[in-house]
């Protein structure tokens, strides 16, 4: 094997083992077949953290862990403070944990270095102390010392949280995500004793809803929800299986056969990050939005919200400045699927009265596009 050949297989090699979970090796995002719907909505997630994460509810074995844990390969790294538990950004001095604010009061600037966006699993049978972290109150109490050992939230910051089977999980540990969520801060106190540090995240779950429903809660902290099924194209079927098992006796191998698609994805959602803030969204784009979300009788605004964040991430996304109707229609059932009201008697699936709601208002959009061109 030539030289440089072999050198770009061990960078390769290298960089997969970084960015491995739980030692093992991730299987590559772009290698997913089908479940374009999933991958669009982690996509979108990753270009917008405000979007508020995604909900993955389908079959067992359709590649829902597989995608979300692909994902963090495609991610640009971030600046972090050197040596912060909680890889607090320097650039942004409000949103700093206490030990990093005091160390910028004592100096100019706080040190940084580039870190991967974590992507952290919080397992089914987790304790509350493995999650929030836990406080040592003997050393508390006899060396008048807050000794904080930070849990999964902590490590999470600025980060994704994954939960598989979230429809399973525990009441106290839902309060748990529900309070960190709202807040973007996780408080832990034990006897009287508070430490408090930053928890921001992008919340993803999946799971199988044979299985159980999500508390409504949770679901609604949820931005985008997305169905995913069990794909029945036989080429499609083939394909997986030629993937999966020339990733399983190789992959290595396999992870450099899909680099190049891989570093161009990941330069993607980089160029769509820094193009978000420079995306508008029309006022009659935004009427269209808010008339869906009342057509389709959606509690609260957080509806609207969702549609307008994740319709300008895909505009970024296609490198694109001005959000299209086109871009709203592909966004709307993934962000409001998971908002309507279940009325027992219908007979109409939620993602089908979304299409047919939006087919009504759209032609009306474009009826006064054409209408403000003429005059």
């Amino acid at each position: 094997m030539p030289k440089k050949l072999k050198s770009k297989l061990e960078d390769k090699r290298a960089r997969a083992t970084n960015r491995s979970l739980n030692g093992r090796v991730v299987y590559p995002f772009t290698a997913i077949v089908g479940q374009d719907e999933m991958k669009l909505a982690l996509l979108l997630s990753s270009i917008d953290p405000n979007i508020g994460g995604v909900i993955i509810m389908g079959h067992r074995g359709t590649g829902k862990s597989t995608g979300v844990r692909a994902l963090a390969d495609l991610l640009p790294r971030i600046r972090k403070v050197r040596g912060c538990l909680y890889g607090c950004d320097p650039d942004r001095p409000n949103e700093l944990c206490p030990d990093c604010a005091g160390r910028l009061s004592r100096q100019d600037h706080l040190p940084a270095q580039l870190g991967d966006v974590p992507v952290v699993d919080l397992p089914l049978g987790a304790t509350e102390d493995r999650v929030c972290g836990t406080l040592d109150i003997e050393r508390a109490l006899v060396e008048g010392v807050k000794a904080f050992e930070p849990g999964l939230l902590a490590r999470a910051n600025r980060g994704f949280l994954y939960i598989d089977e979230v429809n399973l999980l525990d009441d106290h540990l839902v309060d748990a995500l529900l309070d960190a969520a709202a807040s973007g801060r996780n408080v832990v106190e034990r006897e009287g004793i508070s430490v408090t540090h930053p928890a921001r995240f992008v919340l993803v779950g999946s799971g199988n809803p044979e299985e159980g429903e999500l508390r409504p809660q949770l679901l609604d902290r949820f931005g985008l929800y997305t169905q995913i099924v069990t794909i029945t194209d036989i080429e499609q079927r083939v394909e997986i299986v030629r993937r999966r098992e020339r990733f399983d006796d190789d992959p290595y191998a396999f992870l450099a056969s899909q680099s190049v698609a891989q570093d161009k994805l990941r330069k993607r959602i980089t160029r769509a990050g820094r193009l978000l803030a420079q995306v508008e969204i029309e006022h009659e784009l935004l009427m269209l939005i808010a008339g869906l979300c009342v057509s389709l009788k959606v509690d609260g605004h957080r509806g609207e919200l969702t549609i307008a964040r994740a319709a300008r991430a895909l505009a970024a996304f296609e490198g694109r400045v001005k959000v299209e109707a086109a871009d709203v229609e592909r966004v709307a059932a993934m962000s409001l699927r998971h908002r309507l009201r279940k009325d027992a008697l219908e007979t109409v699936e939620s993602a089908a009265r979304i299409d047919l709601v939006l087919g009504e208002l759209i032609p009306m959009l474009s009826t006064k596009a054409r209408l403000r061109a003429v005059k």
